[in-house]
């Protein structure tokens, strides 16, 4: 697993043995070339990475400009290496955005968040996660203060797995395959 593009691309990340399942490179590089298409810059970006594990995702979009990357991972060692690719990430690099990893339950992160909202925010849960949760958590995100104005948000899930159902404040626009990974993306309408 390394970074594809800014930055530090090409920087080798770490990986726990079998407490993840990272986001392959492929997907990577097609979700963020649907962001980018977006966005038009990463420039100003606040990134929320929920269920980080390796913190990929948040740290591609680092190394591509953003300039707040917020990570939320349960597992204690996925979290330390999280922490620790960042390091590698930042290794060296004069100008990094602002980072940071929390530990503990997307849920309760959710309900005790406040700050700045995000542009953008990526959730990547266990692939055994049901449609239920899934609709739970962008239900509790829809009433956070974690959403910037027209913020995107994109779902990984297993393309096996019937879709979820977007909540009321989320307008879905499109959806991408990435081998064995189906990405669902949407704007906020709130």
């Amino acid at each position: 697993m390394r970074i594809i593009a800014g930055t530090a691309r090409g920087r080798n990340l770490l990986t726990p043995a079998n407490i993840t399942r990272p986001t392959s490179d492929r997907a990577r590089e097609g979700i963020f070339s649907s962001l980018t298409s977006e966005l038009g810059t990463w420039d100003g970006v606040a990134f929320l990475d929920l269920f980080a594990g390796t913190g990929a995702v948040g740290l591609e979009a680092l190394s591509r400009g953003a300039e707040i990357v917020e990570c939320v991972e349960k597992d204690p060692q996925a979290l330390q290496v999280c922490r620790d690719n960042f390091e590698i990430v930042s290794r060296g690099i004069v100008e990094v955005g602002k980072f940071r990893a929390h530990g503990g339950a997307v849920n309760t992160f959710i309900r005790s968040a406040s700050g700045n909202p995000f542009n953008v925010i990526f959730l990547d849960p266990p692939y055994e996660f049901s449609n239920e949760d899934i609709e739970n958590i962008l239900t509790a995100l829809a009433s956070s203060s974690l959403l910037a104005p027209a913020a995107i948000v994109a779902v990984e899930r297993p393309s096996r797995n019937s879709p979820f159902a977007w909540p009321a404040g989320f307008t879905a626009s499109k959806e991408r395959k990435y081998g064995e990974a189906l990405v669902y993306f949407a704007s906020v309408s709130l």
